[in-house]
């Protein structure tokens, strides 16, 4: 069994799911809902609809050029089966992953990096904008705060005072017995 990818938004198709749909030309297009298949269709392109992976790559918001890639091509000689081949490719499918899982984030890092101090800047004109908004909030706030610090305070006088008494009745209790 193998798991195709769908030629419009480059997701996998699972066995028996999805539409093949053949061309004149004997060119087979694989796609994983009709959703994909109507953009076929509709003759959009892929790079161009927002949530396709293509649209992703062009745009920067995935890695584009990576050697993991080179892993995932279609390889169509059939090999034979033999159990410790079998179990070294899985470990290496599985080391790939990793190693593919790792780099992506570092990108998405490096790309949130930048964008950072961008949305910080957003933040305070927006509140800049709208700060008759949020005063009546920050005064509800200060209140807030101001009482949780006062319950605070009088759960540790209570418990002071009680440990307080717990020490001196302990210690009237040695006297007696001497």
């Amino acid at each position: 069994m193998r798991i195709e990818k769908c030629y419009f938004c480059s997701s996998p198709c699972y066995p028996g799911h999805g539409i093949m749909f053949v061309r004149n030309d004997s060119k087979t297009f694989r796609f994983c809902r009709s959703k994909c298949h109507r953009n076929f269709n509709r003759k959009r392109n892929p790079r161009k609809v927002a949530w396709t992976k293509a649209y992703r790559k062009t745009r920067g918001k995935e890695l584009a050029v990576d050697s993991t890639f080179e892993f995932e091509k279609r390889r169509n000689r059939p090999v034979k089966y033999d159990r410790n081949l079998m179990g070294k490719t899985i470990m290496a499918m599985q080391r790939v992953q990793d190693i593919k899982e790792r780099r992506e984030e570092r990108f998405h890092a490096n790309r949130m990096k930048d964008a950072k101090p961008e949305k910080v800047s957003q933040a305070r004109v927006e509140i800049e904008k709208h700060a008759e908004l949020l005063a009546p909030a920050v005064a509800k706030r200060e209140e807030v705060m101001h009482n949780i610090l006062d319950s605070a305070r009088e759960r540790i006088a209570t418990r002071r005072v009680a440990k307080e008494k717990a020490v001196a009745r302990g210690a009237g209790g040695q006297q007696m017995e001497e």
